[in-house]
């Protein structure tokens, strides 16, 4: 009979091997012990622990603790996920009711990092309903996001994206897309600017920039 490494014994029982001061490994249907007992199970390929592969008899592992263990680990990990989305969205509501108490503008989630490809833009209303806004992703990957309505006769503009600018078909106002700074027409104030903010892969509205030239 071949020796056993020095952690591991032969079961009266039946000769095979088990951990040192383990419990009998439980007879054929018979109930199988918890997930935190110390015995060893058949290998992850189902024969039994004669026909395993040497290396493997040398070396043991407890496939069902095993997967316990990564079940568990799981799920700590999917808590912690939810716990910090809850407090984050707690935070904002929070900061909303300062900011309103304040007279600041809210903080508004926009959307997805990931949502506005190089070149796109998505309209939003901030920084109340039904005042409407733009959200930009330039050339560069970078996002910028302006009040949509034109300082002449706040008609709305509209993102020339590949033309790098904001034009307002009304009276002909040019606007600089990155900047929001008049370029031609009418106008002699920029856009109002909205700051964004990114936190967690999602983009935030949290103020606006009055500006005078």
């Amino acid at each position: 009979m071949s020796e056993l490494p020095g952690n591991l014994e032969r079961s009266p029982g039946d000769g095979l091997p088990r951990a040192v001061g383990a419990e009998e490994r439980p007879a054929a249907g018979a109930a199988s012990p918890s997930p935190g007992a110390e015995w060893l199970s058949v290998g992850p390929d189902g024969r039994e622990w004669e026909a395993q592969p040497k290396w493997r008899r040398d070396f043991p592992i407890d496939s069902p603790r095993d997967e316990y263990v990564a079940r568990r680990d799981f799920t700590k990990f999917m808590v912690v996920i939810s716990l910090g989305f809850v407090v984050g969205q707690f935070w904002i509501l929070f900061q909303n009711a300062l900011r309103r108490r304040t007279g600041a503008p809210p903080v508004r989630r926009i959307a997805r990092v990931d949502q506005i490809s190089v070149g796109g833009s998505l309209g939003f209303e901030y920084p109340e309903p039904g005042r409407s806004a733009v959200l930009v992703r330039l050339g560069d990957g970078r996002l910028v996001a302006f009040d949509q309505s034109c300082t002449h006769l706040q008609c709305p503009v509209l993102a020339q994206v590949d033309r790098g600018r904001f034009y307002c078909p009304c009276h002909q106002g040019i606007f600089d897309l990155e900047t929001g700074r008049v370029v031609a027409g009418p106008p002699e104030r920029p856009l109002t600017r909205i700051i964004i903010e990114e936190r967690g892969g999602w983009v935030y509205a949290t103020g606006i920039e009055r500006r005078t030239g």
